[in-house]
């Protein structure tokens, strides 16, 4: 529950060498909401859990932290707010193994350190393979049918806190 257990591990590092510790920082998630709070099974696999906004918050107030940046986990709009923006997962990989249809997103850090994510949207077929199935000329037939639907990804809302419906704050996060 301290920091300083990342510090301690010994570098290079394995999975053999990282154990439980290691384990929880790369395969534990946040809860499906900012309601569901302790720790409870994780679907990720036997001995791994998903931790709520009370965990978040007490490891920020234990470590002196305003926020805590994570990765590793695909959400579908390239990033997520958990806890209250105390924890952000952020995702880069767009749809991710060839099946996802995930947006991917990185966070820019301004001066006053504040985060702004940007978006990356899927690439559709078309963009990488061309297309001749194209009937009214805009070249996006294939974009708006079938898994890569990217009619979503243009009508799709800032996204919102895991589990929680208030939309984004479009002129950034606070840090």
């Amino acid at each position: 529950t301290h920091i300083s257990q990342l510090e301690e591990l010994e570098r290079p590092l394995t999975m053999d060498t990282g154990g439980i510790i290691l384990m929880d920082v790369l395969w534990s998630d946040p809860t499906e909401s900012d309601r569901v709070e302790g720790l409870r099974p994780n679907a990720r696999g036997p001995g791994l859990v998903t931790f709520g906004p009370d965990r978040v918050r007490n490891f920020c107030e234990v470590n002196g932290l305003q926020m805590i940046v994570r990765a590793h986990e695909c959400v579908m709009d390239g990033f997520e707010r958990f806890a209250q923006g105390l924890l952000i997962t952020v995702f880069s990989a767009t749809n991710y193994c060839g099946t996802a249809n995930n947006a991917g997103a990185i966070l820019v850090l301004g001066r006053d350190l504040t985060l702004y994510p940007k978006l990356i949207h899927p690439l559709p077929p078309s963009a990488l393979y061309g297309s001749s199935s194209d009937r009214d000329g805009d070249g996006d037939d294939d974009m708006d049918s079938g898994p890569w639907n990217m009619s979503l990804n243009r009508d799709r809302p800032p996204t919102p806190p895991r589990g929680r419906g208030a939309p984004v704050n479009p002129g950034g996060i606070s840090a």
